[in-house]
């Protein structure tokens, strides 16, 4: 089972419109077209990570923004984060045998 700690790498408080990234808190508007807005430009920018600034770091952080008012996507955030923790629980697993 997952620990507590690894579980939160990426949460989002829905009453506050933050968002929680491995420990640092993300400040979203609380106007729902803003953060869809937001979130929608940040996926577009993914895409166009061949253009200087514009990176693919751009998509997963659309994507984490978006999460927070679609199910859909908020869905696969879960995943991603319970994979991400038991496969981090089963390295540190071998590291320590």
């Amino acid at each position: 089972m997952p620990s507590r700690q690894n579980a939160k790498f990426f949460a989002y408080h829905p009453g506050t419109s933050s968002l929680s990234i491995a420990g640092r808190t993300i400040s979203l508007p609380k106007n729902r077209f803003a953060r869809i807005s937001v979130g929608c430009l940040f996926v577009l920018g993914g895409i166009f990570s061949f253009l200087p600034v514009l990176g693919i770091w751009m998509l997963p952080l659309g994507l984490l923004i978006l999460s927070q008012d679609f199910a859909f996507v908020r869905r696969h955030r879960r995943k991603f984060a319970v994979r991400w923790s038991r496969w981090r629980q089963r390295r540190a697993g071998q590291q320590q045998g």
